[in-house]
C-alpha cells in the first residue's frame, strides 16, 4: 500500500489521534461497525462504561482486519459512533492507544440517538492493504 498523510494549515488541526486526510492505494477493506460484543460469549463487554467498550470494539476491528490480511496500520479512515458525546474523552484515550498520532487515520466521530444492543460506542473503518 502507498499511504500519504495530507495536512494543511488552511483547515483546523486534528483535536485527537487522527489526521486530516490520508491518500492511499491498494486493496480496499471496508469493516462493518463493531460494537463491544465478546466473540466468545456474545455478551456486551463493559456494560455502561465506554472505555472497556471501546477496547472491545477495537479488538473486534483488529481481528477482522487480521482475517483480511491487514493490520490497524493499514486503516485510513474510521468512524466512531457515540451514544453520548460526553464520553468522547474516555473513548479517545482508549482509541489513541491503537493509532500513533503521527500516522493515525482520518476520523469522524458523531453522537447518535441509539446503537445496537444499547451500547455506548460503535467503530467502523476502511483499510487499504497492498494489492
Amino acid at each position: 500500500m502507498t499511504r500519504k498523510i495530507i495536512q494543511t494549515d488552511r483547515a483546523p488541526a486534528p483535536v485527537g489521534p487522527y489526521n486530516q486526510a490520508i491518500a492511499a492505494s491498494g486493496e480496499l477493506i471496508f469493516v462493518a461497525g463493531q460494537i463491544p460484543l465478546d466473540p466468545k460469549t456474545g455478551m456486551i463487554v463493559g456494560e455502561g462504561d465506554v472505555a472497556p467498550q471501546t477496547e472491545q470494539a477495537m479488538a473486534n476491528l483488529t481481528a477482522i482486519l487480521e482475517a483480511a490480511g491487514a493490520t490497524l496500520e493499514d486503516v485510513v479512515k474510521t468512524t466512531v459512533f457515540l451514544k453520548d458525546m460526553n464520553d468522547f474523552a474516555a473513548m479517545n484515550a482508549v482509541y489513541a492507544k491503537y493509532f500513533a498520532e503521527a500516522i493515525a487515520p482520518a476520523r469522524a466521530c458523531v453522537e447518535v440517538a441509539r446503537l445496537p444492543k444499547d451500547v455506548k460506542v460503535e467503530i467502523e473503518c476502511i483499510a487499504v492493504k497492498p494489492a
